[in-house]
């Protein structure tokens, strides 16, 4: 790398080696996984019947109030690819013919939460929903909507937008994660934590809904919260470059840098120092009248975390104590039954202390139970059996383009995969010792995605970083725990909410 190139990168504030290091993925592109299966109820995937459930539910509760407990919310961006198809009819022209999806959306309008704030939009500029809707000026409707000056959804985030409606108020997904997180978030001190990233833009809006829809939560509940917000860190951001593998120019002479996906998050994660962190999407949550099943499968997963944390720490502690047969054998068992792993025969033919050392750097790790509902053909991470560079295999969450398709025994595993990753996560992110895991030094950057966009009318590559719950967790211990597809309700387009789950 030339000298004037490094100049460039250190005078925006980027590192130079991440740099060289980033180009060099974009010339070599990522290596494939090896698959030796997918993960499946009778293999990886625990299936709670219901004693079991109970059995977790019943630990978590008993080991919650001793915790430090905090629910992470990635709810960054906007919400601009719910609208999509509105966009596309405001940019047209206004038949509702056209258009099933606006079609579909104008004759339920009454049905959705933000019914209300849009007619008095309409209202405010000097018309009506009824007007609108009798005179068919459709494009009125969805231009208050969407534009800035009208409720403005189409920059808003989802985290902000009105998604479920009561008798009493109209709840955004942010209030709905507060109500949620009272639910089985609740720890040390009776205190719910939960942490939102989010735009710099809008984190403004956030604090401000946030500090309308509390006061009522903590007269409610008897509770404390402790809100806090992060933004992705600009020095995550990963340079973009030609189709030849250049950096990309900006007209000013500047490099471009863009925001790296959301494995950049795990940078957000890393500086949050607590026992147990619940991970879920902003726009997974339903009305209060379905949250049982969520709320039952969250206590049970953190429980099930709980439960294989605390043989992994009394192996680990046994190790400490003395090496010998009986601790490496305690240790060989939790590791096998715990987590299934498998010592490979290069390291169970070396010495007792080699053994221990092996031993003792696998179980030594953050853990996360991740749940995996049923594949029903949405998009997401399948959970799979890999083999790791060392011969060892572990529980990973892949994405399609980790999967060498070309390949006709990881094609037919992933074929025979049965689940999928609707991001559902509960993390144990301190070790026996207490003190909190350096979680970067569990990814791995040899799972990156490379895509390919535009700026300015030019092509350019784009670079991920390794997604949050794919190979940026690829170090960690995982187990697969099997949950409701009612617990899985995320929230593409804005049709999505007629819904029966979120009405």
């Amino acid at each position: 790398m030339d000298s004037v190139l490094v100049d460039k990168i250190r005078t925006q504030g980027m590192n130079p080696d991440l740099v060289a290091q980033q180009i060099d993925n974009f010339i070599n592109g990522f290596p494939y996984l090896k698959i030796l299966g997918p993960a499946t109820p009778a293999h990886g995937i625990k299936v709670l019947d219901q004693s079991e459930l109970l059995q977790f539910i019943q630990a978590y509760k008993v080991q919650a109030f001793k915790k430090e407990i905090v629910k992470f919310v990635p709810a960054s961006g906007a919400a601009s690819r719910m609208f999509k198809d509105l966009f596309a009819f405001l940019d047209g022209d206004g038949d509702l013919e056209k258009s099933g999806f606006t079609k579909k959306f104008i004759q339920n309008i009454q049905k959705f939460a933000f019914y209300e704030d849009l007619d008095n939009t309409l209202k405010a500029q000097g018309t009506s929903m009824e007007a609108c809707l009798s005179n068919a000026d459709y494009k009125k409707i969805v231009a208050a909507l969407l534009q800035d000056d009208g409720l403005g959804y189409g920059s808003l985030p989802k985290g902000l937008l009105r998604f479920h409606r009561y008798p009493s108020e109209n709840r955004t997904p942010a209030h709905e994660h507060l109500v949620e997180g009272i639910q089985y978030a609740a720890g040390r001190g009776e205190q719910v934590q939960i942490h939102f990233t989010v735009s710099p833009e809008h984190e403004m809006k956030f604090k401000a809904e946030i500090a309308q829809v509390l006061p009522k939560l903590i007269e409610e509940t008897g509770l404390s919260f402790e809100i806090t917000y992060s933004q992705q860190k600009k020095s995550t951001d990963t340079i973009a470059v030609t189709m030849e593998n250049t950096p990309f120019e900006e007209e000013d002479g500047s490099l471009l840098f863009r925001p790296a996906g959301h494995g950049a998050l795990l940078e957000n994660l890393n500086d949050i120092d607590s026992d147990l962190i619940f991970i879920k999407n902003i726009d997974n949550v339903v009305p209060d009248h379905l949250k049982e099943p969520t709320k039952e499968y969250k206590m049970a997963l953190a429980g099930y975390l709980l439960d294989a944390q605390n043989q992994i720490f009394e192996a680990l502690r046994a190790l400490d104590q003395e090496i010998s047969h009986e601790s490496v054998g305690l240790a060989t068992e939790v590791y096998n039954t715990v987590l299934g792993g498998k010592v490979p025969a290069t390291e169970s033919s070396q010495s007792l202390i080699e053994l221990a050392r092996y031993l003792k750097d696998k179980l030594n790790r953050p853990i996360r139970v991740c749940g995996m509902v049923k594949n029903t053909g949405e998009p997401g991470g399948g959970p799979f059996w890999i083999e790791e560079s060392d011969g060892s295999q572990s529980l990973q969450i892949l994405e399609t383009a980790q999967i060498d398709l070309n390949d006709p025994n990881s094609k037919a595993h992933m074929m025979a995969s049965t689940h999928f990753n609707p991001v559902d996560l509960v993390c144990g992110t301190r070790d026996y010792h207490g003190k909190s895991f350096d979680l970067l030094a569990f990814r791995d950057m040899q799972t990156g995605f490379i895509t390919e966009k535009s700026k300015s009318g030019r092509d350019l590559k784009a670079l991920e970083l390794p997604g949050l719950w794919n190979g940026a967790m690829a170090g960690w211990n995982t187990l697969f725990v099997e949950v409701p597809l009612i617990t899985f309700n995320p929230v593409k387009t804005v049709n999505d909410l007629l819904r029966d789950e979120h009405q």
